[in-house]
């Protein structure tokens, strides 16, 4: 799977649009006008994941798609439900920012989170029941697709 930020923001910021999203063909609007397939849907955000090995360390690149924004130097932490385990993953990088897009009340959010490696293979959308991201007294959950 492909994620890639840039063309993520430029996939939104090539649309004029003056007027509110429609709230129920937003999020069939964001997962159409992104390369990737989406990994789990929330009433107003869709979130973009896969898994990454960097230097012997292993990441979870979330990408959120909607709604969500947010600015922060406390991080973000990422409570995974599945089948039979329950993970709690701590963002790698206590700041970080959403990216504004062209299109009203959308934004664009990238959160590395940190994930051991034996915990890698669980992270599987068909194991997985709901996520739930906190930040900063915010909380969104997401159920996969």
């Amino acid at each position: 799977m492909k994620l890639s930020f840039n063309k993520i923001r430029s996939a939104f910021g090539n649309k004029q649009n003056t007027n509110e999203p429609n709230t129920d063909n937003q999020i069939e609007d964001i997962i159409n006008a992104v390369d990737g397939d989406a990994f789990a849907v929330s009433e107003q955000n869709v979130l973009f994941a896969k898994t990454s090995e960097l230097g012997g360390y292993f990441y979870v690149i979330a990408l959120i798609v909607g709604s969500f924004k947010i600015k922060t130097n406390k991080g973000a932490k990422l409570n995974i439900k599945g089948n039979d385990f329950e993970l709690l993953l701590n963002s790698d990088s206590d700041e970080f920012e959403s990216e504004h897009s062209n299109i009203p009340k959308r934004y664009v959010t990238r959160i590395d989170f940190q994930i051991e490696e034996e915990d890698v293979s669980k992270f599987d959308h068909t194991k997985i029941k709901s996520l739930q991201l906190s930040a900063k007294k915010q909380e969104i959950v997401f159920k996969t697709i």
